[in-house]
């Protein structure tokens, strides 16, 4: 599929990404999340499905299974 973004010749390809939420003052970081994304510009779309299973994740406040330092830009 043709990228999105105007003027952008690229084209979608599926890989897996690395998303981040921010809710509030918590982050949360989902691995290997299906994305399509242009291999140009490197814009990401995210299926509706894959939405709702991380808005799912998000609401039953698993256990992660990982713990990540966050920094702030200062």
């Amino acid at each position: 599929m043709n990228c999105s973004i105007q003027g952008c010749p690229g084209h979608y390809e599926h890989r897996l990404i690395v998303h981040t939420v921010k809710r509030g003052e918590t982050v949360l970081i989902f691995e290997n999340v299906p994305a399509e994304v242009c291999d140009v510009c490197s814009d990401i779309l995210l299926a509706p499905e894959i939405i709702r299973h991380l808005e799912k994740l998000i609401e039953q406040r698993a256990e992660p299974i990982k713990h990540a330092p966050v920094y702030a830009y200062a």
